[in-house]
């Protein structure tokens, strides 16, 4: 398991793909699967299009809309519009590892979503797997 740190903006969905493949290729899988875990709740991972950056923005619009920060929420802090769009979407990704890559389509990223920033953040990769040297069980 790796513990991985990024400073985030106020609200953003950071590409952190090449920091997950950099973890897988240190793991030395080359078949198996890659989880990435946030523990955080006011953020959340998603898998999604990392070509066009206007996805990403569209997203945030989207879930801006649909959690506005100043709908008739009752926590205390402000921030529970940040509490239901990392519950949306998640904590956690799980991808296949093949051939030591990312097993991702032709257009995945794998995002960090900061709702609550800006902040210092953590997530975890965790690589489970066949390493790429390992000989076969007689």
């Amino acid at each position: 398991m790796k513990t991985l740190h990024l400073q985030t903006r106020a609200e953003e969905m950071a590409d952190i793909t090449a920091q997950v493949q950099a973890a897988v290729d240190e793991s030395g899988v080359a078949e198996g699967l890659c989880c990435v875990y946030c523990p955080h709740t006011t953020a959340a991972l998603t898998i999604n299009e990392n070509a066009d950056p206007d996805v990403a923005r569209d997203i945030l619009y989207a879930l801006g809309q649909s959690f506005p920060p100043h709908a008739a929420f009752r926590h205390f802090e402000g921030n529970s519009a940040a509490h239901v769009k990392a519950s949306v979407l998640g904590a956690a990704v799980t991808v296949p590892v093949q051939a030591g890559r990312l097993g991702l389509g032709r257009w995945q990223g794998i995002f960090f979503c900061e709702f609550d920033g800006p902040r210092t953040r953590q997530y975890t990769v965790t690589v489970l797997g066949t390493a790429q040297n390992a000989q076969p069980a007689p």
